[in-house]
């Protein structure tokens, strides 16, 4: 309910300037080549100088019937013959590299041609591919950067191996350098493409001409009846993608912290466990030190009653060599076996 209220509350108040990231938005300030050279020389750093281009077909239909037809958001061909697509990426996707690249190797098989393979030697195009990412992170991406400028090159040396495939990616939501802050012009794009709907007047620091076109296109009070209506729509439906992205965001961070607590608690059950094994094993220990001081006393125990027997055998024999002499000396049989508590039996085996 509050997200709905907040979309009425948005669409009720007509902003001062478009919002370029929506798709009414981007055609409106890209289509216009001026304004398209402006920012590809920008974002090109003086890498690549771009005096002329011609929009090209955004409808490239596959080669074979199971091939899908691929629909870009904007392609160019400079006059150097140098081929430039631009895709304004709204909401996530988790194979976004891959489709970048399919993209691009869409346009150069494109220009392949079909016949005289040899004499074209493979001359390809330079290919380059500008993604503007508003609203989400890099997939698999660690840094925080905003601007990523990627070609061909060694992973070793860094050197570059082939300059003719580029991409660029331009992560809108890691940028948060205030107005004040802008130094380059690259700055001053970033920071135009993610605030300019919420200005009011066109801050002093973009007021030169590169700017100045770009923020008169954008005025809301400039578009036709119908032009308001398309940008309406499709500012609404930017709002509910966002809503859905914010959902899905919840819903991942919910999932992160359900996780997170189901590790903790595999952590302490870990703990308990290391813990019970340790008992265990201190237990065993103490079991050891029992049984090796039991087998000790059960030793000592052998030992003391085999000197006992030892013992009673030493005297039955020394009280028949008792009564052996004692016989010989003439003493009474009867007498014998009451002194020394023999048997008649065994005083009689003596004689």
């Amino acid at each position: 309910m509050l997200k709905q209220t907040m979309f009425i509350m948005k669409d009720s108040v007509h902003p001062v300037f478009i919002d370029p990231t929506t798709d009414e938005g981007f055609k409106r300030l890209f289509g216009d080549k001026t304004n398209l050279i402006n920012f590809l020389n920008i974002i090109f750093r003086g890498r690549k100088v771009i005096v002329d281009l011609i929009y090209r077909d955004t409808e490239r239909v596959g080669s074979a019937e199971d091939i899908g037809t691929v629909i870009f958001d904007l392609v160019v061909e400079t006059s150097t013959g140098q081929e430039i697509i631009i895709e304004m990426q709204t909401s996530h996707h988790s194979n976004l590299k891959k489709r970048m690249l399919y993209y691009a190797s869409k346009v150069i098989s494109d220009k392949a041609p079909h016949g005289g393979r040899r004499s074209w030697a493979y001359a390809l195009p330079e290919v380059y591919t500008i993604i503007l990412m508003d609203g989400f992170h890099m997939p698999d991406s660690t840094n925080d950067a905003h601007f990523h400028d990627i070609c061909l090159c060694d992973r070793d040396s860094g050197e570059i191996f082939y300059e003719g495939l580029g991409f660029i990616y331009m992560e809108l939501i890691n940028f948060v350098k205030g107005e004040g802050e802008l130094e380059s012009d690259l700055d001053k794009v970033f920071f135009m493409l993610k605030n300019m709907s919420r200005l009011k007047t066109l801050p002093r620091i973009l007021n030169s001409d590169v700017f100045q076109r770009f923020f008169q296109l954008a005025r809301y009070a400039k578009l036709t009846k119908e032009e308001r209506h398309m940008y309406d729509i499709s500012l609404k439906r930017k709002w509910d993608a966002e809503a859905v992205r914010q959902a899905q965001e919840e819903q991942r961070q919910a999932l992160e912290e359900d996780r997170q607590a189901l590790e903790e608690q595999r952590q302490a059950l870990l703990v308990k466990q290391e813990a019970l094994e340790q008992s265990k094993q201190a237990l065993e220990d103490k079991q050891q030190v029992v049984d090796k001081k039991q087998q000790i006393v059960d030793k000592k125990e052998r030992a003391l009653e085999e000197a006992l027997v030892e013992a009673e055998s030493k005297a039955y024999a020394e009280r028949l060599e008792t009564a052996r002499k004692m016989l010989s000396k003439g003493y009474d049989k009867f007498d014998i076996c009451e002194l020394l508590g023999l048997s008649a039996e065994e005083v009689e085996a003596l004689t």
